[in-house]
């Protein structure tokens, strides 16, 4: 690996947590218009009960990839964004419309709202898919607008990854949701949301045994990269494939036995082992004829991004932490907010808290110093690595301390 396709990999990592997080976000009003009346309802408010507390922080994810791609990788950017502009403009309309149903959802549930909802949550996959399709049947030629702006995205593989992702986007939503009503003791409400997650996570298996025929026919290189054995050396690709096939059966099964917990785990890791098969498979071309080395930036860009995303990381991932901690610990749900107790005066950290505190700080103040005095090579990525860890991992302890007390 060189330095020019580690901001590849963090795209691929950003992709991910967007696909497993905000995937479930836009399938969550979907099920709200599968029932009528107060069923209707009931699926209504638990979705935004759930997805409220974290759907906005979910889209920082978006905003990662997209930062990353344009510093990192500006012709690929370019040539992107300038040939799939209409599936994309789409995608941010119905990010705002989904906006949009949660604000007005956080005031009253009707029937408008829950169908602009359940719009947007068709819509943004759909888009989003078909810009990864036009991707993949490599319909983004490098260049200025170079792709026809209609055909590129409006052709079988968009169209088919585009149906995918609602399609995945919806089961995600209905396994998490029913994991969520499950641990609030709602186990009707549970039992809904499971079958619909099962009626899902099938409707998913066969379009992606669709997807697998359409990308034979059209897009048989990136067919033959991902799951073929003929004269191509992609192994990774070919178990990610299988794994996701494994997981995502098997998340049926513990659905169809009310595990909704375990299910909720299962579900996530099919999604993300299918995306980073995509990934896989789309070397070393990401457009035709253009690679990740050719287009990245140079590397004194990269080497700026890469610190500036560690800075950033630092901030993010234990606030996530904490968000997420909250909220799969029930501290958002309704009438479960505790009595605020007094002050209490700072305790002191146990001594294995002292020893994991010391052990982080002395990693990233090791880490600092090799990072500011070193130009290049190994011991500037090792300094990145270990002042990154060091400060991440510190505030993930002090995190994680914050929530048992609360």
């Amino acid at each position: 690996m060189e330095l020019a396709d580690v901001p590849a990999l963090l795209i691929l990592l950003g992709i991910i947590a967007y696909a497993v997080l905000a995937g479930a976000d836009f399938g969550a009003p979907i099920w709200a218009v599968t029932a009528r009346g107060q069923e209707s309802e009931r699926l209504a408010q638990a979705g935004h009960r759930s997805m409220a507390p974290v759907w906005e922080a979910n889209h920082v994810w978006l905003i990662f990839v997209l930062v990353i791609c344009w510093t990192a990788y500006p012709e690929i950017f370019g040539s992107i964004f300038s040939t799939l502009w209409i599936p994309l403009l789409l995608a941010c309309l119905g990010i705002i419309m989904r906006a949009v149903g949660y604000v007005a959802g956080g005031v009253s549930i009707n029937r408008k709202v829950t169908w602009l909802a359940a719009a947007a949550s068709l819509l943004v996959p759909f888009a989003l898919g078909a810009v990864i399709g036009a991707l993949v049947a490599g319909n983004v030629p490098p260049g200025n607008a170079a792709g026809d702006v209609i055909s590129s995205w409006l052709a079988p593989v968009p169209i088919m990854v585009g149906l995918l992702l609602i399609a995945t986007s919806a089961y995600l939503a209905a396994v998490y949701l029913a994991a969520d009503a499950s641990r609030r003791g709602e186990d009707e409400l549970a039992d809904a949301f499971g079958q619909r997650a099962l009626g899902a996570g099938l409707l998913a298996g066969l379009l992606a045994i669709a997807g697998l025929v359409v990308l034979y026919v059209d897009a048989r290189s990136f067919f033959d990269a991902m799951v073929s054995t003929n004269g191509h050396d992609n192994e990774l690709g070919r178990i990610c494939v299988l794994a996701s096939a494994i997981a995502g059966t098997a998340t049926l099964l513990l659905i169809s036995t009310r595990r909704y917990a375990q299910a909720r785990i299962l579900a996530a890791v099919a999604v993300a082992a299918i995306v980073v098969g995509w990934g896989l498979a789309q070397q070393p071309e990401i457009l035709p004829g253009l690679t990740i080395r050719e287009a990245a930036a140079s590397n004194e860009v990269i080497v700026e991004l890469l610190v500036a995303v560690a800075i950033g990381l630092v901030l993010l991932i234990p606030s996530l932490y904490l968000l997420y901690g909250l909220v799969l610990g029930g501290r958002f749900d309704p009438l479960a907010v505790p009595e605020a107790e007094g002050g209490r005066p700072g305790q002191e950290l146990e001594p294995a808290g002292r020893t994991k505190m010391a052990l982080v700080a002395a990693s990233a103040l090791l880490g600092g110093l090799m990072l500011f005095t070193s130009d290049s090579g190994a011991r500037l990525y090792i300094g990145l690595a270990l002042f990154t860890c060091g400060l991440v991992c510190g505030i993930v302890l002090l995190a994680r301390n914050l929530v048992r007390e609360q």
